[in-house]
């Protein structure tokens, strides 16, 4: 049976160890292509919350990947995450903005976050597969959501992650030519540490993952007036590697975002 506690724990313990180098292990997250995508899309997202007071909420915050953005779109940001350590990256990288009112960081797991606030816009990047019962979380979550505001949720493994088993050669090829073009970023300190991701990342198995049509019943339930999941690649360099233009021709998107509007 799944015990919550487990997984939180796991997320805890794994993010103890990679907090302060979250973002130089993973190039998937922070290279250029994603970090240019996840910038346009928050754009999209602004312009289509209706009377936008931007006032949001990033959970599963990190180290403040969408929590930047957000607050350089003018947006009054809570961040909240179940890592103590990745809330100490938070609060270092943006001391500034905290002083100023503009953010809040609050150390939280989903289940014990409470707040009588409502938000414009609410984010999660990356997240849904560490959270023991992500249907639940975003019912939750849609709870403190204004009519007329959005939610974003984004980089989770898509329904053709498991079908690209037939290509497994063909990525093995696009992975090794990622490791040439990412070589002088490759020995930065401390990115090495061994990490047993097993129950933090939980919904990463073929066994066990996101299941996409559970979340388009939940909007549907929830009664969101859209909806979309939009399927993308994902480029796992820092930098730019044209062999990724093949990866996009011969694999089938295997990372998907939501975007659903209230």
């Amino acid at each position: 049976m799944l015990q919550p506690e487990v997984i939180h724990k796991a997320n805890i313990e794994a993010h103890k160890l990679e907090a302060s180098i979250y973002e130089q292990r993973h190039p998937e997250i922070y290279g250029y292509s994603e970090q240019k995508r996840i910038t346009k899309t928050l754009q999209i997202i602004t312009v289509m919350i209706e009377d936008n007071e931007k006032h949001a909420l990033d959970f599963g915050a990190g180290t403040g990947n969408l929590t930047g953005r957000l607050l350089r779109l003018g947006y009054k940001v809570t961040a909240v995450d179940i890592s103590p350590d990745m809330c100490v990256q938070l609060k270092k990288k943006f001391q500034q903005e905290i002083l100023k009112g503009n953010l809040k960081v609050v150390n939280s797991e989903v289940e014990e976050f409470k707040t009588a606030a409502k938000y414009d816009l609410i984010t999660c990047y990356s997240v849904l597969h560490h959270l023991p019962d992500y249907i639940q979380t975003i019912k939750e979550l849609a709870a403190l959501l204004h009519t007329g505001g959005c939610m974003y949720l984004d980089h989770e493994a898509s329904p053709y992650y498991w079908t690209n088993q037939n290509f497994r050669g063909i990525e093995r090829i696009i992975n090794f030519s990622n490791r040439i073009v990412d070589f002088p970023f490759r020995f930065r300190r401390g990115t090495k540490i061994s990490i047993d991701y097993n129950m933090s990342d939980y919904w990463t198995s073929k066994d066990r993952h996101i299941d996409h049509k559970k979340i388009e019943r939940a909007f549907i339930q929830l009664h969101f007036s859209i909806h979309r999941r939009i399927d993308y690649h994902v480029s796992k360099t820092l930098v730019v590697n044209p062999a990724f233009i093949a990866y996009q021709l011969l694999m089938k998107p295997t990372t998907s975002c939501w975007i659903a509007k209230k």
